[in-house]
């Protein structure tokens, strides 16, 4: 597969110069194409020394998209996606406006971990348009209290419980929650407690809700980041 994208962005960065073409694709599918001259020219081969007539203009842009779409296709459907954080759920570690790449792979050889900065559809009856960016807290099969903006985990390696060091988080919780995790469920909340809809108000969070963890900070430069909103330990 990665031999597939080498060799097609290679063919697409060498059409594109052949041709002064400029195809930009971002979170969907936009192709903008400018051609200098529409009409067929007639260029010099160095070597020769003879006129080769080259390819017609919309022939050379077919022959590019059907590289270009499948490509974004697969890379938007299975690997990655952009997005850009609104709001402030998740200040500090993300401000509204953040610029994002979201890895889709992991996720699918992987189950998401504690503390994962997660994009995802909220549950029903939220719109499958709307996605949310929340921090993993509980895993399936634990059970989670918040009492007194204290957190607690119980689960079978620690039946007795265990607190979670929250340096992440900006706001306390203003709302005390106890609720039992289900195979496949997931507790999240975000950062800025005080401001987000998260699992305190609206429930579990189902595994096939989730599209991917955040990858990629690329906007604004000065914090561009890898794997963006991991916990830094004590």
């Amino acid at each position: 597969f990665i031999t597939f994208i080498s060799k097609s962005y290679n063919y697409v960065h060498k059409k594109c110069k052949e041709n002064y073409l400029l195809a930009c694709v971002n979170k969907h599918i936009y192709t903008i194409i400018y051609f200098v001259n529409e009409k067929e020219i007639l260029v010099t081969n160095p070597e020769t020394k003879q006129s080769v007539k080259k390819k017609g203009f919309w022939r050379e842009t077919l022959e590019i998209l059907i590289f270009v779409i499948p490509t974004v296709l697969v890379i938007q459907t299975f690997i990655g996606r952009t997005f850009i954080v609104i709001g402030n759920s998740m200040y500090p570690t993300f401000h509204h406006g953040d610029y994002l790449i979201i890895d889709k792979l992991s996720y699918r050889l992987d189950t998401p971990k504690r503390f994962d900065v997660i994009v995802f559809h909220p549950p029903a009856p939220a719109n499958k348009k709307t996605y949310y960016i929340k921090r993993v807290i509980g895993l399936p099969g634990e059970t989670v209290k918040i009492e007194n903006n204290e957190l607690t985990i119980v689960n079978t390696e620690k039946p007795e419980g265990f607190k979670i060091d929250e340096n992440y988080r900006s706001s306390e919780s203003d709302l005390d929650r106890i609720i039992t995790l289900k195979e496949g469920e997931y507790f999240v909340m975000g950062d800025n407690r005080s401001v987000s809809s998260d699992s305190r108000s609206w429930g579990a969070l189902p595994r096939e809700n989730i599209s991917g963890k955040a990858f990629v900070r690329l906007f604004p430069v000065g914090d561009i980041d890898l794997f963006p909103g991991k916990k830094i330990e004590n």
